[in-house]
């Protein structure tokens, strides 16, 4: 049941040349053959310009850093906050 037998394809080849008619049939197949072959060149171009024009990765610079003392804390005096 998973293949098609070879009346199938018959069937199947019936119907398509009686829906799009007999002089249909080779123009879109032309077309379809030129849409694919301008889809397989597009896709061919991406590929190699992609690869070409991708820019290397920079690897980042480590920054330098510098210690920062904590500014000298004074004792003040400490008041509590009573609820008014």
């Amino acid at each position: 049941m998973g293949s098609l037998s070879p009346w199938h394809w018959a069937i199947l080849a019936v119907v398509v040349i009686l829906l799009f008619g007999a002089k249909k049939l080779p123009d879109a197949a032309r077309s379809l053959g030129k849409s694919m072959r301008i889809f397989k060149s597009e896709m061919r171009e991406m590929q190699t310009e992609g690869k070409s024009d991708a820019p290397a990765i920079e690897t980042p610079q480590p920054v330098q850093s510098q210690r920062v003392d904590p500014p000298a804390t004074t004792e003040q005096g400490h008041t509590e906050a009573r609820p008014a």
